[in-house]
């Protein structure tokens, strides 16, 4: 690694190397010379005159690159592909007149990038299925450790810890249904010609339009696609990527909503993400215990979510059959999103393999605004006592509002149901087990349960061969 050049923290701090490698520029330019050789080929099947030692030796020299080389020839001609056709040409002598016949730039930059995107979006939903079965685990675990819940980020009717879960759980359930959707979906741009009409194939083929149609199936099927696209300019639509990168962002969305909700948690020392033994917090206040994967989850997230709108505008400027305002763009966007939802999943996994829950403290928190939490159901009782809805309401509303004060003006504990206990308009009503938490998470254990069994397990059985192994480390 270059000390004195810029590096990008996605390679160098936060994504994979699996990742890393799909977006390589040996990754990439390996795979244009697959697509030459599979070009080469697919021509010589239907007839044109090239032989099978010209596509062996094609073959021979896919990944022997000599990317110094190609950099020479790409400052004389300015054009990328070309200086690596000249490169290619040079160690393949017999065949290198045969290089890129009938093609387009794009029938191996865009091609390429492609299957860069399915190879991405394979290695992503791996990674979505290992944190959504840590999840699922985490929030059998917790089904029924009653909690403080939050609405307005105000405390709210109580929960569960592991009900909780499901809601961060759920929002991956539909991320990987986007993902898998995204794949299936997924086509090759094929063998077009420069503005998507196959002019020069058809010339090649001496009008053959069958013989245009099956290059076109072939090649896409020997890189792994049951088809291309119907039509195409000189490019694939670029409305592709906006979709992909938006699939991309969605998981951003939800690991920044998991990780802002952690923060809070962990603000109210309910919750804590993994505090290694050496870790320092703060590099001045030593006690300190900082939600620092937390928060690069929800860095890397907002960065993810925000490259969606330059993917659709990209898409949107098109003009005609293609412009090359984007090219410059994509270099940047495409693996700079996959990269860092790569980053995203593996601090996610990371967290919950090393998640702290402390039940004491949520008990304390739940218990300090549980009387407030209890009260529709001891009016319920009331009424049914024969006492009257509205009386029994406003009696309610004016004790909570004393006991407030006692909390908040003098740092008093809740003596609400002291309140309520001391009022003769309640003395028919039974306190006694009033403020027993299980009594007011209604169903959520049975709703964990339900969620793993309907939506995770199928998920854990179709993916069996994701799961388990050794989680990727955390490099800083």
């Amino acid at each position: 690694m270059s000390r004195d050049l810029y590096e990008s923290p996605l390679n160098t701090r936060y994504a994979s190397r699996e990742m890393s490698a799909i977006w390589s520029e040996q990754r990439k330019h390996s795979t244009w010379r697959r697509l030459w050789v599979v070009l080469a080929e697919t021509e010589r099947e239907l007839g044109l005159d090239i032989t099978a030692a010209q596509v062996e030796e094609l073959r021979a020299n896919v990944d022997n690159i000599d990317f110094d080389r190609a950099a020479y020839h790409e400052k004389i001609r300015r054009h990328d592909v070309m200086a690596h056709v000249e490169t290619y040409k040079e160690l393949c002598p017999t065949a290198g007149g045969i290089i890129h016949l009938g093609a387009t730039s794009c029938y191996v930059t865009d091609n390429t990038e492609l299957i860069q995107m399915r190879d991405g979006l394979q290695l992503i939903r791996k990674r979505l299925v290992q944190v959504i079965d840590g999840l699922a685990k985490f929030a059998v675990k917790y089904r029924d450790l009653p909690c403080l819940g939050f609405t307005h980020l105000q405390p709210a009717q109580p929960t569960t810890v592991g009900k909780r879960a499901t809601l961060w759980c759920q929002d991956l359930v539909l991320d990987l249904e986007e993902i898998e959707h995204r794949l299936a979906s997924l086509k090759f741009r094929g063998a077009k010609g420069t503005t998507g009409t196959q002019a020069t194939f058809l010339q090649l083929f001496k009008g053959d339009h069958a013989k245009c149609e099956t290059l076109d199936q072939r090649v896409a099927e020997k890189m792994g696609f049951p088809g291309s696209y119907a039509v195409t300019g000189q490019t694939y639509s670029r409305k592709v990527d906006a979709m992909v990168l938006s699939a991309l962002s969605g998981i951003g969305q939800s690991g920044h909503k998991m990780g802002s909700d952690l923060r809070i948690l962990q603000s109210r020392k309910e919750i804590e993400e993994p505090f290694e033994k050496d870790q320092i917090g703060s590099s001045a206040m030593a006690y300190k215990r900082n939600p620092m994967r937390a928060e690069r989850m929800c860095a890397l997230g907002r960065f993810a979510m925000s490259l969606t709108s330059n993917a659709e505008q990209t898409a949107a400027v098109q003009w005609m059959e293609r412009t090359l305002d984007d090219s410059a763009n994509r270099r940047l966007s495409l693996p700079q999103s996959f990269l860092s939802i790569d980053a995203l999943l593996i601090i996610y996994r990371n967290i919950l393999e090393g998640l702290v829950v402390y039940p004491r403290v949520i008990e304390k928190n739940l218990a300090e605004e549980l009387p407030f939490m209890a009260t529709e159901e001891i009016m319920m009782a009331g009424v049914q006592a024969g006492g009257d809805r509205q009386v029994l309401h406003e009696l309610i509303r004016v004790h909570s509002q004393a006991a407030g004060r006692q909390v908040k003006e003098f740092g008093q504990a809740n003596d609400l149901i002291e309140r309520l206990r001391n009022d003769p308009n309640f003395e028919k009503v039974d306190l006694t087990n009033a403020l027993e938490a299980r009594r007011f998470v209604g169903r959520a254990p049975e709703q964990v349960d339900s969620f793993v069994s309907q939506l995770v397990d199928p998920i854990r059985q179709k993916y069996a061969a994701d799961l388990g192994g050794t989680a990727t480390e955390l490099r800083v």
